[in-house]
């Protein structure tokens, strides 16, 4: 299942524990700072939200695109300030338009954004932004200035860990994630970045380009305030593609010479899945389907819908109740649940409701359960189904409890068989180069080598306005397959 920016549980707490007030010096500006984290703890952080974050995300299985990321990024960040840095760079099976940094040099890159960059060049431009963050220090800095806020109600008033670990958003490494870079902090990453692409021999039209594309795929998305990922969390500074243009404009030397490598970048993207892959489960309306394990969830109507490679949900318009799927240990549906009220000495399990759901056999219960000063209502079941054990919980504050029942009842009684071969052979979409074989326009590539997703997401990805002309030998990126619906 994968993850979508709709967050079920999201929690931003980071305890820094036995930590004192210390001066150390930025090992990129030189200047004293205010830091409660030592070097070996950045690290230590780095590594456990690398855990975490390839068990949400899901690593892109592709061990070529891997290497070449890997490669790419480490060369860059041999030329930093911090080279000793066991710098990590991966890509992430995410279709959202986003890359960051965690502290110690853990590099993410998703598939989402590889699709959208046109030469190793621009790649290299968002490596060496993200890599600016991590020289910098900038997470760490944040993070010695202050706890993070918890974020989201629900979230923010369960304690159990058996209840927080569904929306895989509330352990500290994820929470990392959701810090917002000052604009300061931008203004610095971005002149690191110049930095690093042009120290590596990469040409700095790349930087104008990915800005330029962030910018277009902002406006395309529609509503106002509506922004990229990764802009969501690295704000514009300000006229930040007016400064790339100006910092490309002085380079002191021949720029013909330095590294663009569009075609040689477009190949090793050429099959990348493109958008969300149905094959790991998708929403239609409020019902979830997921044509791998084939089965099929209805949501309540209205809810906010979330899908993780390890569970999915939705969370209640005001915040304030989740039903959500996990995929649970143990052999049957009575063991699974034994074993969960045995590991939860704050969790009481009420009386039985079915013993089978959808015609599959299941035990269910209603249960409370304790939250620091607060009580849980709730439904929980566990399905057997394809040699596994599905478990579905449903809970909200215990005084809010009635006026939920019936939603949960009806929610969590929906789980069944997904018998529909079309979506059962639902096939994800695919990024598809095409070799021009003489001067074409936009238009006339469109018409002879159709896709299927519309022109202004061609014209986006391509990096080319409508009416362009493309060259015999370019490479044009088209976008095939995909669900039937």
């Amino acid at each position: 299942m994968t993850r979508t920016r709709i967050a079920l549980l999201v929690s931003a707490a980071v305890a820094i524990v036995g930590l004192v007030p210390a001066c150390a010096t930025n090992p990129v500006t030189g200047k004293k700072q205010l830091v409660l984290i030592s070097e070996a703890q950045e690290l230590a952080m780095g590594r456990e939200a690398d855990r975490e974050i390839s068990a949400s995300y899901g690593l892109y299985p592709d061990e070529a695109l891997q290497a070449y990321v890997q490669q790419l990024g480490a060369g860059m960040a041999a030329r930093t300030e911090r080279p000793s840095l066991p710098w990590t760079f991966r890509v992430i099976d995410d279709a959202a338009v986003n890359a960051f940094a965690t502290p110690g040099g853990y590099i993410y890159i998703t598939r989402g954004i590889l699709t959208h960059l046109n030469s190793e060049a621009e790649l290299a431009a968002i490596l060496g932004h993200e890599i600016g963050h991590v020289t910098a220090r900038h997470s760490v800095t944040q993070m010695s200035q202050q706890q993070l806020a918890q974020i989201g109600l629900v979230a923010g008033m369960i304690a159990s860990p058996e209840f927080a670990q569904y929306g895989q958003l509330a352990q500290m490494g994820l929470s990392l994630l959701f810090l917002k870079f000052s604009r300061q902090d931008e203004v610095e990453a971005d002149q690191l970045g110049f930095r690093y692409i042009t120290a590596g021999g990469f040409h700095p039209q790349g930087i104008s380009e990915v800005f330029r594309m962030l910018d277009a795929l902002g406006r395309q998305e529609g509503s106002p305030g509506r922004l990229p990922e990764w802009m969501s969390t690295h704000p514009d500074p300000g006229n930040r593609l007016e400064w790339a243009q100006r910092a490309v404009a002085s380079v002191d030397r021949d720029a013909s010479g330095m590294i663009t490598n569009r075609p040689s970048y477009l190949r090793r993207i050429d099959g990348l899945v493109f958008g969300e892959n149905p094959r790991e489960g998708f929403f239609q309306a409020a019902t979830f389907r997921h044509p791998d394990l084939a089965f099929q969830l209805q949501f309540p109507a209205g809810w906010k819908g979330s899908n993780e490679k390890q569970a999915v949900g939705a969370m209640s318009p005001n915040q304030d109740a989740v039903v959500v799927l996990h995929l649970a240990p143990g052999t049957s549906a009575r063991q699974a649940a034994e074993q969960f009220f045995s590991k939860q000495q704050d969790v009481a399990a009420g009386p039985e409701w079915r013993r089978e759901i959808g015609g599959l056999p299941a035990y269910s219960c209603a249960f409370q359960a304790q939250s620091g000063q607060s009580m849980l209502g709730g439904l929980a079941a566990w399905v057997e189904y394809g040699g596994r054990v599905y478990r579905l919980l449903g809970y909200t504050l215990l005084q809010q409890w009635p006026a939920y029942r019936r939603t949960f009842e009806q929610s969590i009684g929906s789980f069944r068989r997904e018998t529909d071969p079309v979506v059962l052979n639902a096939r994800p979409r695919r990024l598809n180069l095409v070799s021009v074989p003489r001067p074409a326009t936009f238009e006339a590539l469109q018409r002879d080598y159709p896709s299927t997703v519309p022109a202004p997401v061609l014209s986006l990805i391509n990096n080319r306005p409508p009416g362009a002309t493309f060259a015999a030998g370019d490479l044009f990126k088209r976008v095939t397959g995909g669900p039937n619906w």
